[in-house]
C-alpha cells in the first residue's frame, strides 16, 4: 500500500492577499485557482514539491456555522496551528519574508533540536516557520 501526503489547508481572511502573499513574499507557485459556485479552491505549492497542495480557504464549510467567529478568533490571536517549511538558506528566506511585510514573530536563531529557524504571521494571522537543519 502507498500512502503519500497531498494536501493541507489553512483558514485566511482573504484569498487574494493571501494568494500575493504566498507565491509573492513565500515563493510558492499556484497549484489550483477554480471556482465552483460561490466556493474558490485555491491551492499552493513549493515548486520542488509538485505533489504537496497547500489549500487557502475562507472560512466556511465543511465548518458549522456556529464555529466561523470562533475560527475568526483564533486566527486573529495567531492561535492556530503553524505550517513549517524546510529551506537551505533560512536567513536569505527571513529576509525576503520580512521585505513582503509579514509580521516577525521570531527572528532567525539556533533551536537546541537540531535547526536554525524564524517564524511569521501571515496576513490572515497563521503562523508559518521557515527551517534549516544546522550544519
Amino acid at each position: 500500500m502507498s500512502l503519500t501526503f497531498t494536501h493541507c489547508f489553512l483558514f485566511v481572511r482573504d484569498q487574494d492577499e493571501a494568494l500575493r502573499f504566498y507565491t509573492e513574499g513565500v515563493g510558492l507557485e499556484v497549484r489550483t485557482d477554480a471556482t465552483m459556485g460561490d466556493y474558490r479552491w485555491l491551492t499552493v505549492g513549493p515548486k520542488e514539491q509538485p505533489e504537496v497542495e497547500i489549500g487557502l480557504s475562507l472560512i466556511g464549510p465543511p465548518l458549522p456555522p456556529a464555529d466561523y467567529e470562533l475560527v475568526r478568533e483564533l486566527m486573529t490571536k495567531g492561535s492556530m496551528p503553524a505550517i513549517i517549511f524546510g529551506v537551505d538558506d533560512v536567513q536569505t528566506v527571513f529576509d525576503r519574508v520580512r521585505d513582503a511585510g509579514a509580521e516577525v514573530l521570531q527572528e532567525v536563531i539556533d533551536q537546541p533540536y537540531g535547526v536554525i529557524d524564524c517564524a511569521f504571521r501571515d496576513p490572515s494571522g497563521n503562523m508559518i516557520r521557515f527551517s534549516q537543519p544546522k550544519q
